[in-house]
């Protein structure tokens, strides 16, 4: 035991002295300067600290017209927060979410009122809503509305010195909020308002509150813009700062005691936002941690079960049992058209850059690099926003809405679509018992494992009755077994679907065992259309070949077989017209290997140097690099693999027989 408390305050103390060593000690023509700096911002403050009669502080802070000017400035500063988050949220969301000409001149004159002198604010609004201002005549011949020295006067005067506060904040929110929330929530049926208020801004609350609070700071200490422009009238424009003049003139102690109040309020402010507003980051609560896969609760039941038709409560999940076909023909990066009958599934492949996801994109109308003419059964719904397609969309991550919980969020497309609550939640449930789910209704994404999390967003796309559905790699984040498991889930409940679902994938199992045809882009073009065990014989793109375990070989046609593009021959069994380009294909299973020059049949034989193994199953990959040829893949057995002697950098020979080789003529 003493050992071991030895051992731990060993590493204590390792971990204090590699703490201490981190700290940086700042160069002293640094550090003294910076401490000046504190000492100048902070001297003053503690000036009204040591003036204050802190004896008479009460009866300074309740005298009559201390009292008023304090009801009027909290009048004034709420009503200016309010028109400040009327006017402010939008102009916010507009600077952070759409592109338009004359951008940087709208943000400057947001930040105007910020540099600008108070007093010139004040000025700048008599001139332009005074009574001989530019719109001051004619609000008060139609309306009869008068602002100077009035207190909407000081309400507008502290709302446009004080709302910069709220759109910066809340613009830096907004532009740190990724849109895949935003999008998502469009394909499952929410109209652009209905995001906002439902995603957008829930997500972003943290932002909003830092910037109303600053907003509403900075209304309450406002003096400049309003003894300028809305006078200096006792109970009507003489707020709690113009009080502070007031009383400097007649009792500078009462000055410093109101003084002390409003410098409490704002201090109390910029405490509680803890570096909110300049981004300096903030302790939170850890999220729960994700929790792992667990078997349902009882009387719940997994997917793919004996009873996948029957929700809670006897209610079935809602299928309307329509069937609509797909065709669409898309233009712009992509260019390509589909096809397809409904309870289709395509598997969508291509290496990176291919445009896999602008297709996906293109069919929700969510992006200007391509245009889709999309028909859904007998609608044609091209001219359609995204909210108006009936397309769902399962993006890479699920992007679950982090605020609802798991009900919630599998409802939330039946609630955009007017499904009156009550009835949409039945819906929700029971899409979550069909998916095995139901015993974590009430969990928040957080507290979900990736699996679960995944098979939720299932289940919210799906119960959002979808004619189209879209599924951007649903599976890659998740570990094996778990990605196994959802696999069957989603194969399980594709089968009734009566749209068409496109999957985007680069997981071969996921295109063979999901698919009824994969479609393999290049280029934002379409290479291959085919069934899967065609895709899986006769591969066209060299990547997806590869994909699929291959060893692909692009080249040209010549008399005695193939002329490979990374250099060297290849003989093969069967003809083509020379010069025709193909793609030959060799199974690593062909692949034969030797420590010695082999003998017999094999015509392509080639020496080369073991650079990698790997274990895939109960075989052994082993990847073999030529000068005289591309570099080939073998698959052979653990046992051969020990007799060999195969390790990294031994040298080998690979043979392949002419017979092995299939070629693909592109």
């Amino acid at each position: 035991m003493s050992r071991l408390r030895s051992r731990a305050d060993t590493r204590s103390g390792t971990r204090v002295r590699t703490r201490a060593r981190a700290r940086t000690r700042p160069p002293l023509a640094l550090a003294l300067p910076a401490l000046l700096a504190v000492a100048f911002l902070l001297l003053p403050l503690v000036g009204i600290l040591v003036r204050t009669q802190w004896g008479e502080l009460g009866d300074h802070l309740t005298s009559p017209g201390v009292v008023e000017a304090l009801k009027l400035s909290l009048l004034v500063s709420l009503w200016a927060l309010a028109l400040s988050l009327l006017l402010g949220v939008p102009l916010a969301w507009l600077l952070a979410r759409v592109e338009f000409k004359g951008k940087a001149l709208v943000r400057s004159l947001v930040l105007l009122p910020m540099v600008l002198p108070p007093t010139v604010g004040g000025v700048a609004l008599l001139l332009g809503f005074g009574r001989r201002g530019l719109l001051g005549p004619w609000l008060e011949g139609t309306f009869g509305i008068t602002l100077p020295f009035h207190t909407s006067g000081a309400v507008v005067a502290a709302t446009f010195v004080a709302m910069p506060f709220l759109v910066i904040s809340l613009e830096g929110a907004l532009g740190g909020l990724r849109q895949r929330y935003e999008e998502t929530a469009a394909s499952l049926g929410a109209s652009p308002v209905r995001v906002f208020f439902t995603v957008t801004l829930p997500m972003v609350a943290p932002g909003l509150i830092a910037g109303a609070a600053l907003t509403w700071a900075r209304a309450l200490g406002e003096f400049g813009a309003t003894i300028t422009f809305a006078g200096n009238l006792p109970g009507t424009t003489q707020t709690l700062p113009l009080q502070v003049y007031l009383l400097l003139q007649d009792k500078p102690e009462a000055a410093t005691s109101v003084s002390l109040l409003l410098l409490a309020i704002a201090m109390g402010v910029l405490i509680a936002l803890r570096g909110r507003w300049t981004g300096t980051p903030v302790a939170r609560e850890a999220a729960p941690a994700p929790v792992p896969e667990e078997p349902p609760t009882e009387g719940a039941h997994t997917a793919g079960s004996a009873r996948p038709t029957t929700g809670v409560g006897g209610v079935a999940p809602p299928h309307d049992g329509g069937r609509w076909p797909l065709h669409a023909t898309v233009t712009g990066f992509n260019e390509l058209t589909l096809d397809a009958e409904p309870g289709t599934t395509i598997a969508v492949v291509g290496e990176n850059g291919a445009g896999k996801t602008t297709l996906l994109r293109a069919l929700l109308g969510l992006t200007p690099r391509a245009h889709a003419e999309l028909r859904l059964g007998d609608t044609d719904v091209t001219a359609l926003p995204p909210h108006e397609r009936q397309v769902a969309w399962v993006p890479q991550d699920g992007a679950l809405f982090p605020h609802l919980t798991a009900v919630a969020n599998t409802a939330y497309g039946l609630r955009a679509r007017g499904v009156p609550c009550a009835q949409a939640r039945r819906e929700a449930l029971a899409w979550l018992d069909r998916l095995g789910l139901l015993h974590l209704a009430d969990r928040r994404p957080a507290q979900l494992s990736g699996g679960q999390a995944q098979r939720v967003a299932l289940a919210r796309a799906l119960a959002a009755r979808p004619r189209l559905l879209l599924l951007d790699e649903p599976l890659a984040a998740l570990d094996q077994t778990t990605r196994a498991r959802v696999r069957h889930t989603l194969r399980t409940h594709l089968t009734g679907f009566g749209g068409v679902c496109l999957i985007v994938t680069h997981d071969p199992v996921e295109a063979v065992s999901l698919a009824d045809r994969v479609l393999v882009l290049a280029d934002g073009r379409a290479l291959q259309d085919a069934p899967p065990a065609e895709v899986t014989r006769h591969p066209r793109s060299p990547w997806v070949a590869r994909m699929l375990g291959r060893n692909a070989w692009p080249g040209t046609a010549s008399a005695d077989g193939l002329t490979l593009a990374a250099g060297g021959r290849l003989v093969v069994a069967e003809a083509l017209p020379e010069g025709a380009k193909a793609l030959a294909i060799i199974a690593p299973e062909a692949v034969s290997v030797y420590t010695d020059r082999p003998g017999g049949s094999p015509r392509n034989v080639w020496p080369g140097t073991v650079r990698e193994i790997t274990a895939v199953g109960s075989r052994l990959r082993v990847l073999v690099a030529s000068d005289t040829a591309p570099d080939l893949v073998a698959e052979i057995t653990p046992d051969a693999a020990a007799e060999l002697g195969l390790v990294d950098g031994a040298s080998v020979w690979t043979s392949v027989k002419a017979t092995e080789v299939t070629l693909v003529r592109l």
